[in-house]
Order: C-alpha cells, then structure tokens, then sequence
C-alpha cells in the first residue's frame, strides 16, 4: 500500500518455498533444501524473483518522478556487476529504471481512462559481457484510479412523450449516464440521479434514472409541454463528487378529454327562395380542444320542422357543420324553419367516457327570404329610450334590414340629415347601432324622430324606417318658484297670521309620489319675523311671527327659502321671497306700500343748493359759447388791413425777363411747389366772401381785360385742388418788359419820377385796391405841392 513494506503470506498454495516475503514492491523468495527419500538431498532451481502488480495513481503532480517499484535480484551480489534492463510497454518514455538499483520510476502523468495497465519485462544482464544472468519476466503496472471525470449524459437532450391525464407514477423515460473512472474501484463511478428542473410536475429515480409523472391530471389543453433537467452525481451523490446534467423536454400527447361544445346555443341564418337544392345555407362548429381524431366532430339533425328540407353534412378540412338546402323553399309559404344540430365525437376513449356526455346540441332558426327586393327592416319602425346626458356614444338601439333577394349584397345603413338636422344621432353603417353624437336634453326636446335608410351595394333603392326615440328624465333640475312672489303685510298685522302661501316648478318629470318640501334657508332660520309651513302638497305658507311693522324702520323684508325635490339624486335651490309692509286700514285694507317723506332731507342749507345750481349754469353758458364760436363763419381769406399786408408777401430771388426771357427760373414751380411732389389734396375752405365789384369800374382804353383775366385765373385756382392756399399771393406769369400793362412792382415807386397814371387800377377790383390808394395817394400829394 503507496510502497510501504508489508508482509503477507504467499497466495500461492502451491509455492515451494518456505519463507515468502514481499516487502512493497520488492519481492524476495528464499528456500532450501527438502531432503528426498533414502536421505537423498534434493536441490530444486532457484528463481530469480516472483512479484504480484505494481500500482500508479493516475493524475500525480508531484514534482519528483513516481517511484513504481524496485526490482532486485538474488544473483545481484551489490557489486555493481548485474545491470537491469526494463521493456515493454512505455519501457523509456514512461517508466526508467535505474540499472544498478532496479528503481523503476514512472515520468509522466498517467491516466487511466486514457491505458489502465502495462505489460513490462525485466531482465538482469551482465554489465560486463551482457549476458542474461536470468530469464526473463514479465510484469504488469496498474494505472490506480481516482475520480477525475463527471457523468455524462450520452445521448442527451432527451425527447419523450407521455399521454395527458396520466396517473402518478407513469413511466415517461429512462435517461442513464456514464462514468469513464473504473466501476470496480471505490465510489468514483457510482451515480445517483436527481431531478433539478420539472417539480412537481415530474420526478426521477435515484438509481435507475426512470422519469415518471408526479401529479395527476396534467391537462394538455392548459400546457403540453414540459422541460426538465436531470443531474447524475458520482460517489453516490456524497459531497465532492462531480455532477452532469442534461435536458428532457417531455410533451403531452392528446387524449380525447374534451367533449366538443358548441359556441352559442342560437344560430340564425337566411336562405332565399330562388335557391337551388344543394346550394350552402350556413355553416356552425363545435369547438372541440383535443387533437386529430380525439377532436373529430360529426353533425346531424335531431329535431325541427325542417329536418326533410335541409340537411347538414361535416368538412373534414375545417370540422363545421354545412347545412344545404335538400328541397326550395317558398317564402309565401313558410318564412322559417327551426332545426335542431347535434354534434358528437366519433372516437371516444373509454377511460374518460365517464367525463361524458361527448356531444352537444345546439339550435339553428333559417329564415326564408324573399327573392328580388330589396333590403327591407324587420320592423315597420323602431322605439328606443335613451336618458338624457348620457355620455358621447351611448348606444340607444339598433336597425336591422336585411336583404331579401339572392345577390347577398351587405347592406348599409345611414341617416337622412334633414331628419336629424343638429345630427344628434350616427348609425353604424354596417351594424345599424344608433348612437348618441353629444349630451341630450329633455327638458329642451323630450323625443326625437329621426329616419334610417337601408340601402345595397350597387342598388340605388333605399328603404326608411321611422325611429322614436324618447329622451329619459334625469333628475337633474333644481325647483324654483312658480313665478316671483311679493307678498304685502300691514303694518299693524298680528302675529300668526297667513299672508301668503308660495308654489315651486321642476322642469323636470314630476313623478306620481313627487313633491316639493320647503323650509325657511338656514341663513334666516333664527328670523323672528316670519314662519314657514310645508303644506306637503308642493306648496308653503307664511306666517307672521311677530306683532306690528313700521315702514319708516324697515318696509322691506327677503325672506331666503330653500325648496328641495325627492328625485334621484334629490336636487334644490334656494328662492328668496319679498315681503314688503304697507299702510292699512282698520279692516286690513292696503292704502299705500310706498315709503313718504314725512321730513325733508337735511345736511345741505338754501345757499349751498343755490350756489350749485349757479355753478351749473356758467358751466352750461360757457359750453354754448364755445359752440357758438365753433360754429361763426370764418372771415375772408385776403385781409384788407394796412398793417397785414406784409404777412401774405412772398418775396423771390429771382424776376422774370416777361415773355421774352427764356433762361429765367421755370415759374410754373412758384405756382404749385406742392405739385411737384405729387398730389397732396387741398385742405382749404373756398371763401364765401365776395368783394362787390365797383361800380363804373371798367378796364381803361388800350389795355388788356385785367379784371375777366383774374376771375378766371380765380375760377381756375378755386377748383383746382393742388393750388396754393388762399393766403398765399397767386404769382402770375404777366409782367416784364412784354407786357403791355408794364410792371407792377412797387419797388423803387417812391423815387420813380415816373408819369405814369395809375387810376386805372381803381377799375381792377376790390383786389387792387391797396395799390390803387397807395399811388392815388401820391398822385395827390404831389398836385398839392
């Protein structure tokens, strides 16, 4: 054991020699001498050595070589004379011995998966002549083994299948492992399994790796497949021991669990009249879970009217039931038939029958249409309900119109938008579903009546039905007085006394057990003026509470009254009635319910009041002066006055040369500066003035018509928009040494020796008058002196 010595006695029951003993891997075998019959000595051939196998644990990493064992032989005297030769299997790669001891050592790492054992031979040689000193001997090296390999799963992933519903305990599959270290030797190779993935689904035995179902029931319909993992763990599943795994997906076959069942109980079809047997009426199927033929479904008829007039057969492809038609209909004879449908599986499993029955029924209504018309509605019109602020898309009602003759055209539906003109309502165009577009308002428009049109594709012809639709009462309106009461008490009242019974309205619905209570608002439920009595029959009354009113403390009371309905939800509102004291009589009767004024108002004395007044009055004076101002007439344009004339002279730098200078400045500029610019509207007032002409002004003899000239030059520059204003001076292009009437310039007038005579001018108008008085003035000056 690891090559430490040790004795045992020799296995060999036959063994010749005496003394054995096997010191580890050292082997030495002594005998001697039996004496022989008749005192003869026997000398039997001694062997060299005898030993049993050498072991090497596989994977060592030491850093020294491995010592395998020593051989030794007896002719080996220790003198170094015996030479030891190992061969064989591995002889120099992997095992050396040293040939002088017989250490036989081993070099490289073994694995016993890899050789388990070698096959060596030794031999002791002469190391001087090389000469076999004995036969010889094979021996063998057993690689030991340790446990350096995990269990693996061959032929993994696993694929298995097991039927659903099966019983606990069902075999699935058996999945087993493999160990390369040697089953003979320790725990190394001995596996245990375990299920680490598929509880509590399934479970796996520890030894023989069999997978089998752990719960009953498992339904394939709700899942069908399963996966789950299996471990194998050597050493027998103690710590330390090295595990592999692998993956079993396990699949629920189908058994027929399921019966099959029809979807609704009421199916409804249409045939029409022109059609031929054999034609397809319509089709239903039973939904049946289970797969290929556990799901088989077969049809037939069990009951109705029309069992000789249609019949149903079973599509394999799709597994519906296809009813067709086995003789005509006529729609002027019957209009409907009702048949009766079972459907039953063909292949039941015996186990399950229990679960049964395997078929269900269910009821078919086939309605005969009419051929060649178009679609008509099933009603001659329609009523609905709907309440009043339903929600946007409440549904009120449907339409239906069907299509009677044989095209099948799908039919579609709309409103009419004359009769529903605010469009309060939409119809589903194919479904006929009326619904609301907005919030309606019974107390606004209680009912509405609308049309609905029903129209094929590709037909023009459309069929109206009349819709009623009633809009509900909600609760939602608050009651208020019935009109705005004002009761009158005398002043001299006493208490107790009725003075007035009050009424409310409720725009909505009064049911037959609704009323409307009162009570006195809780703001003024502590008055100590006035009661309140509910009458219970929607109407209050009023009462004094206290002797005696003065209109001069108070002539006017409000009373705050709260008014509640009984509706659901229950609404109310607060109403606020007017009481107003009078002045009565002795019998009661009302002389006057207006306040008087037995004293004058005080605070403000005669004067003061005066002296207001007297304020208005400059205030309005001075208001009608200022308009009279605005509106006097303007006064004349040119003014006459010696000391204005300067304001309206325009003095240029230039003078024009008469009609003979043709290098002057352009005039024309003078005339409009404002027209070179573009047009700019005149703003001035035309002069209402006119200055009377002299009398007996004429022009003088041999001298142009001044005075017609200028009126018209006038006429021209008043209706022409673009002229200068009138407080300009008009600049004429007439004087200059071409012109006959010379100049009128005034320069240098005073120290002119000129003769001329300018009495003329007096006859220009009252234009030229300042020129005229100025040189007549001189003129007469000058006679004098």
């Amino acid at each position: 054991l690891g090559n430490q010595p040790y004795t045992v006695p020799c296995p060999n029951p036959y063994c010749p020699f005496v003394d054995h003993k096997c010191m580890g891997s050292e082997c030495k075998m002594k005998h001697r001498e039996r004496a022989g019959k008749e005192g003869q000595v026997l000398h039997r051939s001694k062997r060299g050595w005898v030993w049993n196998q050498f072991f090497v644990i596989e994977e060592y990493t030491g850093p020294d070589p491995v010592l395998v064992g020593r051989l030794h032989s007896d002719v080996d005297a220790g003198d170094g004379s015996c030479r030891y030769i190992l061969s064989g299997e591995g002889a120099g790669t992997i095992f050396v011995i040293d040939d002088k001891t017989g250490n036989i050592h081993a070099t490289k790492t073994l694995d016993r998966e890899e050789q388990a054992q070698y096959t060596l031979t030794a031999q002791a040689v002469d190391r001087d002549t090389n000469k076999p000193l004995e036969p010889p001997s094979e021996f063998i090296v057993k690689v030991q083994d340790i446990n350096d390999n995990p269990p693996e799963f061959l032929h993994g992933p696993y694929y298995a299948r097991v039927p659903e519903m099966s019983n606990v305990g069902t075999s699935v599959m058996q999945v087993t492992a493999t160990d390369a270290d040697d089953p003979t030797y320790g725990n190394s190779a001995r596996l245990v399994y375990s299920i680490l993935q598929g509880q509590p689904y399934f479970s796996v035995e520890s030894q023989t790796g069999i997978i089998r179902t752990a719960l009953p029931n498992m339904d394939r319909e709700a899942r069908q497949e399963y996966d789950v993992v299996i471990q194998a763990k050597d050493m027998g599943g103690h710590m330390g021991g090295l595990s592999g795994t692998t993956e079993v997906k396990i699949t629920l076959t189908d058994v027929n669990d399921n019966p099959p069942k029809f979807p609704q109980s009421v199916y409804a079809m249409t045939v029409s009249e022109d059609k031929v047997p054999g034609e397809e009426v319509g089709r239903l199927k039973a939904k049946d879970p289970d797969l290929a033929e556990n799901g088989l479904v077969s049809y037939r008829f069990v009951d109705g009217d029309g069992m000789t007039v249609f019949e149903i057969t079973t599509d394999t492809d799709t597994r519906e039931g296809v009813i067709k038609l086995r003789k005509p209909v006529d729609y002027e004879t019957k209009k409907a038939y009702t048949l009766r449908v079972e459907a039953s599986n063909t292949h039941v499993d015996p186990r399950f029958i229990a679960w049964g029955p395997y078929k269900d029924t269910a009821t078919v209504k086939v309605t005969v249409e009419d051929a060649d018309e178009p679609p008509a509605f099933i009603a001659t019109s329609y009523n609905f309900e709907v309440e009043e602020n339903a929600p946007n898309g409440t549904v009120v009602g449907r339409v239906h119109a069907k299509d009677t003759d044989g095209a099948g055209n799908p039919v579609r539906y709309m409103i009419p938008r004359y009769t529903d003109v605010e469009q309060f309502f939409s119809v589903g165009p194919e479904d006929g579903i009326i619904r609301t577009t907005r919030p309606l308002d019974r107390e606004t428009q209680p009912w509405h009546n609308i049309s609905v049109s029903a129209t094929e594709i590709g037909r023009p012809t459309l069929h109206r039905v009349r819709v009623n639709i009633k809009v509900k009462d909600v609760n939602d309106n608050a009651p208020e007085f019935a009109t705005h009461y004002e009761v009158l008490v005398c002043e001299n009242v006493s208490p107790g006394k009725l003075i007035g019974t009050v009424s409310a309205v409720d725009k909505d619905e009064i049911g037959h057990r609704q009323y409307f209570h009162f009570s006195i608002a809780p703001e003024a439920v502590n008055n100590q003026n006035f009661s309140l009595k509910d009458n219970r029959d929607s109407t209050a009354s009023i009462y004094v509470t206290r002797r005696g009113f003065s209109r001069m403390t108070q002539d006017v009371y409000f009373l705050p009254i709260e008014i509640n309905d009984n509706g659901v939800p229950p609404m109310s509102s607060t109403s606020t009635l007017t009481i107003r004291v009078c002045s009565c009589d002795s019998k009661d009767t009302i002389l006057s319910c207006n306040v008087e004024p037995y004293i004058l108002p005080a605070g403000l004395s005669t004067g003061a009041l005066i002296a207001i007044l007297a304020c208005i009055v400059i205030l309005l004076a001075i208001v009608v002066l200022f308009v009279a101002l605005r509106r006097q007439k303007k006064e004349p344009l040119i003014v006459f006055e010696e000391e204005d004339i300067r304001e309206n002279i325009i003095t240029y730098d230039d003078e024009g040369g008469g009609e003979e200078d043709t290098e002057a400045f352009d005039i024309a500029t003078l005339q409009n500066p404002d027209g070179a610019n573009g047009f700019l509207p005149r703003k001035d007032i035309k002069p209402e003035f006119q200055y009377p002409m002299r009398p007996g002004g004429r022009p003088v003899a041999n001298s142009v018509d001044v005075d017609d000239f200028i009126k018209t030059r006038i006429t021209d520059a008043d209706n022409d928009p673009t002229a200068p204003p009138y407080d300009s001076i008009q600049i004429y292009g007439y004087e200059g040494r071409g012109s006959i009437a010379g100049s009128l310039s005034s320069l240098e007038s005073v120290t002119t020796d000129s003769d001329l005579d300018y009495d003329y001018l007096q006859s220009w108008g009252p234009r030229f008058k300042k020129l005229a008085d100025l040189y007549g003035t001189k003129d007469s000056a000058d006679d004098n002196s």
